[in-house]
């Protein structure tokens, strides 16, 4: 959980969100057992606010260059400021499987 850990640690650092969560979700990915390269992050932070989505989600990429060029090969993200937060029912979103994993029917 290193990669994770530090992804949790830089947001909470550099954003100071009233609410964070980083989830793991290489397990749905054709990857080894216990990668951490495919992540998904909710946050929720007073520093997205008058910021486009696109500006949130540069910002978290700008925070997460690192792991981004190295192990992180997807992350997805939801980025609220608290009022959006609240006014959408605390809402996640469902992440859609790997392709690969998926049965052709």
């Amino acid at each position: 959980m290193v990669v994770e850990e530090t992804i949790e640690n830089k947001l909470k650092t550099s954003l100071w969100p009233s609410f964070l969560k980083v989830m793991n979700e290489s397990h749905m990915h054709q990857v080894p057992e216990h990668s951490e390269t495919h992540f998904k992050v909710i946050i929720v932070s007073t520093e997205f606010s008058g910021k486009s989505r696109i500006a949130r989600q540069q910002l978290v990429n700008k925070i997460l260059a690192d792991e981004i060029k190295g192990p992180v090969h997807a992350l997805s993200m939801q980025t609220h400021t608290p009022d959006e937060w609240e006014k959408n029912g605390k809402s996640v979103l469902d992440s859609p499987l790997c392709t690969a994993n998926k049965k052709v029917v």
